[in-house]
């Protein structure tokens, strides 16, 4: 069986990327004193962003259910290193924010290193305008102290996809 590896990382990613946002979601807790219309853009950017991972890949209990086909357990098994390689960034306790993560993986991804971009079910997270994020969530903000999560949030995320993308299946 020939497996396209970019298509499989980039499911993977997709998968990590929708429930990092599930676990997330409903989730409140104001860590950090930001204006409204930021918090509303990111809310809704989000959203948005989840909508398209929606469209993208299959529903959860899909590859619950296929997990002993090959294509899928390798995709499971990407899934857990993506997993792995942000957990071990993370401490325990640590302040954290989802939202900038999945933007920073997908743009470093998908923007940066340009993988996906001639497949069209990936085409939407290709051309997305990660920089209106960018600007929102690292230049226009006045709490130094989020704007320094944000920032390390991107790098855990270019850390985490340099790793995916040297990352081989075993």
């Amino acid at each position: 069986m020939i497996i396209n590896s970019s298509k499989v990382k980039s499911e993977a990613l997709l998968l990590f990327c929708r429930d990092l946002i599930d676990s997330y979601k409903d989730n409140h807790d104001e860590l950090f004193i930001i204006n409204n219309s930021i918090k509303e853009f990111v809310d809704t950017q989000t959203l948005q962003l989840h909508k398209a991972i929606n469209v993208s890949i299959q529903p959860k209990d899909y590859y619950i259910r296929n997990q002993r086909v090959t294509r899928i357990a390798i995709i499971l098994r990407t899934y857990e290193y993506i997993n792995n390689t942000i957990s071990k960034q993370l401490k325990n306790g640590d302040k954290f924010n989802p939202a900038m993560l999945c933007f920073a993986l997908f743009s470093t991804w998908f923007a940066e290193l340009s993988i996906g971009e001639e497949d069209k079910e990936y085409l939407y997270f290709c051309l997305y305008p990660y920089s209106e994020i960018y600007d929102k969530l690292l230049l226009n903000l006045e709490d130094a102290n989020y704007k320094n999560l944000n920032l390390s949030m991107l790098n855990i995320a270019e850390d985490a996809i340099v790793k995916l993308n040297n990352y081989r299946f075993k």
